[in-house]
Order: structure tokens, then C-alpha cells, then sequence
């Protein structure tokens, strides 16, 4: 549509990137609806036209310039919804993919929208190997940013040096013949043989011995890394990553530019001052008692409507067999009929939809596609402020990022450590910070927590959110750390709990159980 109406001006796209151009236009105007489309595209014509063209041919550098144009302006004046939620499947433009690039073994951020081809399921050799790469490099760079291992530009005292460290590489260590004192190396821990730990980085692997660790610093013998101390990576806050990196907008959405540098979007959230979410985990909607303590639920709130229900998976109690698209399908009517009989809620109120581990979709792969149409048309149709997307998505909230995941992962970091948790141990808080300290919803070894390849960017917790969300059916809890509110609604079934925030600023999330 937009190649024809360029022709009357004269314009005319260059043959041998015709594909290429259409293409890209295709997938950046995927996000937007019928009824804004006609604008955008008159919009796009009219930036391509105030280029300086030294023809009438134009190609895919001409078009994606004018695009990132109109989305810069659109950053200043398109405010009217201030929710947005965005998918890992939904257009490659609204969940940016950024790279560390590693030039002369000096880390720099190569912070641009990458000319990639468009994530394939269906990873390559390649994939896998940049997945490691980049989950390394993130932390890498961000522990070197981290106070304990900048070098002091001036030592004002003797014991200022002597509180700095420096990391080393595992390259280093393998180089030396001889013993080498107290180090400290940034890697990944494996299992390359039974029962045996070895540390790798990408310039090598070595040998653990972890008989006398303790919970960092270490020494290296005898082709042997005997370890003192371990620990994590250092978490960091997102003020002080976006201090370092300026509004550059990791998170994806409409903006070309973070939108915690938006005065408007400030403005709004702090008018807003009702707005509210409320998140469920578990919902059986095949389960009779579910459906009753909904209607409860939705009974208590339909005076004050709140902004958005986060209804997580999984939908079924029943296992996955071939009769559940059917009952899911009943299911979901029987629920948009619960929630017609509340018509506040119904006009007033949004409706996400997060499935779970076990609801219908190819596997237990990371991440997971939303729920399949076939089975939402008729909800959609009788609830039409509603949403069934990916798993995890990520909502912006005027200023606020929301990152949402459901799956069962305590228990697998639990089962997966290398020491396992004493039983007074405080998991909630440690299992808050494993997450956030190694910057990605699904720190675990690929066999026990598989992820396509190419996708593996969309499970980053980099920059720290907001609110972090994981619907776990552990204990509901809610941990604070880094300046990011983590929260487990827990499963509903089991105890009839949910948890809501309360907007502009997070400064209150609270366990509401629905009592029998």
C-alpha cells in the first residue's frame, strides 16, 4: 500500500531492494492497528520525502530512516494509551536485540538496532555459541563497572589499592607453570565429566576443585582452580546502568528512547494515581471452586475496577491431553461470562493471559507462544480489552517496566545447585538475587531449562526492571533488591491468593486471600 501511493509523487523503490524495503516496512508497521496505519504510511512518505534523495529511487537505508523519524516523534506526542505490552513473537522492531561487540579484548557496547535477519526458531551452531558469549559479556562488563574492581584513579590511601580487585581470565591461569596466588575469574560453572566442576569463559576451561569453598577468592596449582570462596556477579540498579549508557531504551515498545526520560509519561503516571494490576498464577479454570473464588474476586472489586488482570497458566488442572483445547476452550467462555456479569470491570478493566508450562504450545521451550487462536477467538470476541500473549512478555507502564514469567523455577535451582539449600535458609531472597545478579529469568543449564537459541535475548533481566514478576507455584513472596520489586503470586488453587500493585510508584504490593 505505501509503494502505491509513493508513485504520485514520483517516488519509486530501487528493483534490486524492492524485497528488502518491503519488507522491513512490513514488519515495522506489524504492531500498528487498521486504523492508524493510513497515518503512519502518510507519514513515512512524507519524511522520505524530505530527505535529500539525489533520485526518485528509493531504498531500504531511505526507509528506515524515515521510519526511525516518525517513531521520534511519535516518542513526544503518541501518549494516549499509556499501557503497553509487547511479546517476544510480535514484531521484531518492538523488542530490540542489542550485542556486546568485542574488539582488541576491550569490551564495547554496540548499542544500535542490529541489520540481523529475523530470530529463527530453528537455531544454528552459531546461536548457541553467541548465546554464551553474550550472557558472559553482559556480566562481564557490568562487574567491571562495579566499584570493586575499578582501579582507583587517584589512591588517596594505601588501603584503597588493597581493596580493589582485578579479574582474570581462565587463559591466564592455564598460561602460568607455577602456583598462582589469590585470583578472582569470572565464568560459568559446568560439569564436563561426572562428578567432576570445571569454570568456563571464552578463552578457556579449568578444572574446580570446590572441597574447601566457602561462598571468591581463589588459587590455581597443578592445572587445578582451588576455590576459597564463590559467589555471584555483582547486581547492579538500572539507575546506575542508564547513567552509564544514557536513554538508550533496552527494553523495547513504541519509544526509540527509554521511557524513563519521559516528563509526559512521568506526568500521567503520577495523575494516575488509582491505577492498579493484580496478578494470578494457576488459574484452573476447569475447576469449579476457581470459578467461584473469581467471581468473588471480581464481585470485590467491581466498584473500584483495577487497571489490569495478569491471569497467568496454567488454564488447566488436568494434564495435557486430547480433549483439553476442547475443555479450555469451554473454560474460557465460561470465564468471559463471569466477567460480563461485572460490566465495570468488563468495560473498564484490561485482561492478559500468560500461559504456563503445561498449557497447549509446542513443548517446554523458552520462551513460549501465546495461547493458540483457535482456542481464544471466542473469549476475545465477549472480552475485547483482552490479551493472550507470549511467555515471558514485558509491560510498560507510563514509566514503569514490568517483566512477566510464569514457570515453576525454585524447585529446578533448588535441584540444580551446587550446594543445596539448608532448610532455614532464606530461598525467597537468595532465588531474587541468582536471577538478578546473572541478569536472566533462566540461569540453568540448558538441558534442564531449554531455550530457542536465537530468542535467548528476550529472557534478559538487563537493565534491571521495575517489577519483576515470576509465577512461581513456590510460596508467594515479594523481595526487594536492586531497586526492582520481585514478586511470586504463588498458585491460586492452593491457597486463593493473589497479589496486586498499586501505581504511580510501586510503593505498595500486598497478598490478598479470597477466604473460604
Amino acid at each position: 500500500d505505501g509503494l502505491q501511493r509513493s508513485r504520485p509523487r514520483g517516488l519509486l523503490y530501487n528493483p534490486m531492494k524492492k524485497l528488502d524495503a518491503l519488507r522491513y516496512l512490513a514488519e515495522a508497521f506489524e504492531s500498528i492497528s487498521e486504523v492508524e496505519l493510513d497515518n503512519v504510511i502518510e507519514n513515512v512518505i512524507d519524511a522520505v520525502e524530505k530527505q535529500p534523495l539525489s533520485s526518485n529511487m528509493i531504498e531500504q537505508s531511505t526507509v528506515e530512516a524515515a521510519v526511525q523519524e516518525c517513531s521520534q516523534a511519535s516518542d513526544e506526542t503518541m501518549y494516549g494509551d499509556i499501557i503497553f505490552l509487547f511479546d517476544v513473537y510480535g514484531s521484531w522492531y518492538s523488542f530490540p536485540y542489542f550485542f556486546l561487540g568485542n574488539k582488541c579484548q576491550a569490551f564495547s557496547l554496540v548499542l544500535s538496532m542490529t541489520n540481523f535477519p529475523v530470530p529463527n526458531l530453528f537455531g544454528t551452531a552459531r546461536d548457541k555459541a553467541e548465546l554464551f558469549r553474550e550472557r558472559y559479556s553482559i556480566l562481564q562488563q557490568r562487574t567491571h563497572r562495579h566499584e570493586l574492581f575499578t582501579p582507583s584513579v587517584i589512591v588517596a590511601h594505601p588501603d584503597d589499592s588493597r581493596s580493589k580487585f582485578q579479574l582474570k581470565t581462565i587463559e591466564t591461569l592455564l598460561g602460568n607453570t607455577a602456583k598462582v596466588g589469590e585470583v578472582i575469574v569470572l565464568g560459568m560453572i559446568t560439569q564436563l565429566k561426572e562428578g567432576k566442576f570445571f569454570l568456563e569463559d571464552p578463552t578457556g576451561v579449568v578444572q574446580l576443585d570446590l572441597s574447601k569453598a566457602i561462598s571468591f577468592s581463589c588459587w590455581y596449582e597443578d592445572e587445578v582452580f582451588h576455590v576459597n570462596a564463590f559467589g555471584f556477579p555483582p547486581t547492579e540498579p538500572s539507575a546506575t546502568t542508564r547513567a552509564f549508557y544514557g536513554n538508550v531504551n533496552f527494553f523495547g515498545g513504541p519509544s526509540s528512547a527509554s521511557v524513563k526520560a519521559s516528563a509526559k509519561l512521568k506526568q500521567l503516571e503520577d495523575e494516575n494515581e488509582d491505577a492498579m494490576f493484580v496478578f494470578l498464577s494457576d488459574v484452573w479454570l476447569d475447576q469449579a471452586e476457581v470459578l467461584e473464588k473469581l467471581h468473588t474476586m471480581f464481585s470485590g472489586y467491581s466498584s473500584a475496577p483495577p487497571t489490569c488482570f495478569f491471569f497467568c497458566g496454567n488454564f488447566s488442572s488436568a494434564p495435557y491431553g486430547k480433549n483439553q483445547i476442547q475443555s479450555l476452550k469451554g473454560s474460557l467462555k465460561a470465564l468471559a461470562d463471569i466477567i460480563c456479569e461485572y460490566p465495570s470491570i468488563h468495560k473498564s478493566s484490561r485482561f492478559v493471559f500468560v500461559p504456563g508450562p503445561e498449557d497447549p504450545g509446542p513443548g517446554s521451550i523458552l520462551p513460549r507462544p501465546p495461547l493458540p487462536k483457535n482456542i481464544t477467538e471466542e473469549f476475545r470476541q465477549l472480552v475485547p480489552f483482552s490479551v493472550f500473549t507470549t511467555n515471558p512478555c514485558r509491560i510498560q507502564y507510563c514509566t514503569q517496566e514490568i517483566i512477566i514469567f510464569r514457570e515453576d523455577l525454585v524447585n529446578k535451582m533448588c535441584r540444580n545447585c551446587v550446594r543445596f539449600p539448608s532448610s532455614n535458609m532464606d530461598i525467597p531472597n537468595h532465588f531474587v538475587k541468582t536471577i538478578l545478579s546473572q541478569g536472566h529469568l533462566t540461569p540453568l543449564p540448558l538441558y534442564v531449562s531449554p531455550v530457542y537459541w536465537a530468542y535467548d535475548y528476550t529472557l534478559r533481566v538487563y537493565p534491571v526492571p521495575d517489577m519483576l514478576v515470576i509465577a512461581d507455584k513456590y510460596d508467594p513472596f515479594t523481595v526487594t533488591n536492586a531497586d526492582c520489586l520481585c514478586i511470586n503470586p504463588g498458585s491460586f488453587p492452593r491457597r486463593y491468593m493473589f497479589l496486586f500493585a498499586d501505581f504511580p510508584i510501586i510503593r505498595r504490593n500486598t497478598e490478598n486471600q479470597l477466604h473460604k
